[in-house]
């Protein structure tokens, strides 16, 4: 008796588990799905950063409203091969493992996405693992324009300055529309450590890598590897 009842009892809660993957599993597709078409009100992070500093700044604007120079910036400064891989850049990885001292580790436009859309700030094993689901679902749902125009409006460009648009106004009083080579580019060198660098600071570190970036996306456009966005 005792072993038939606990017996149940294990198929009751196998079931419930399993009910509770799948529609774990159908809520994050239908977030992804919903976010194809729908402009992600906020995010974990901006929300906690609106609660410690009492406000932050952004205002969405769609990747054809955006001065071309600036996805060519991200792409150049965070994923040069961002239209070639499915969200993964393997050999990013695999070149981040062997330079420790490289300025980014490995981690494509697609994954940042994931992140800094659908979950928090963090390294532990369960957040990179839920990423690199975000990721699978975002590279099969979204189209790589819709990725840009996500990164570009949800990246965090200052102390509570959220998007492209945001910071160019915070900047240099102007819109994303209107922004150049050189200060799109300056503007992605802030990146991955926006709080401590500013693109109007004149620092040695902005001139010099944000000189690589401007290069970097010029030889992006010339080459091919920005026809996915443009």
């Amino acid at each position: 008796m005792v072993v038939r009842r606990a017996k149940a009892l294990f198929r009751r809660i196998r079931r419930f588990v399993v009910r509770l993957v799948l529609l774990t599993i159908l809520f994050c597709v239908g977030i992804v799905v919903l976010y194809r078409f729908v402009n992600p009100p906020l995010t974990i992070h901006m929300a906690g950063e609106w609660l410690r500093l009492g406000s932050i700044q952004r205002q969405w604007v769609p990747l054809d409203d955006m001065s071309d120079y600036l996805p060519l910036s991200a792409v150049a400064a965070e994923d040069a091969n961002f239209c070639t891989h499915v969200g993964f850049d393997f050999d990013g990885i695999r070149a981040a493992l062997s330079d420790r001292s490289r300025l980014r580790g490995g981690s494509t436009i697609s994954q940042q996405v994931a992140k800094n859309v659908f979950l928090w700030h963090g390294r532990t094993w369960l957040r990179k693992g839920l990423e690199a689901g975000f990721t699978i679902l975002i590279e099969l749902i979204w189209t790589k324009d819709r990725i840009l125009e996500v990164y570009l409006n949800v990246a965090e460009m200052d102390e509570g300055v959220f998007g492209v648009q945001a910071a160019a106004q915070r900047y240099w009083k102007m819109t994303a529309a209107d922004l150049g080579p050189q200060r799109s580019s300056r503007l992605m060198a802030v990146l991955p450590d926006p709080k401590r660098r500013s693109p109007v600071a004149g620092t040695s570190f902005i001139r010099s890598r944000g000189a690589s970036i401007q290069s970097g996306a010029e030889t992006i456009r010339r080459d091919g590897r920005a026809a996915c966005f443009l």
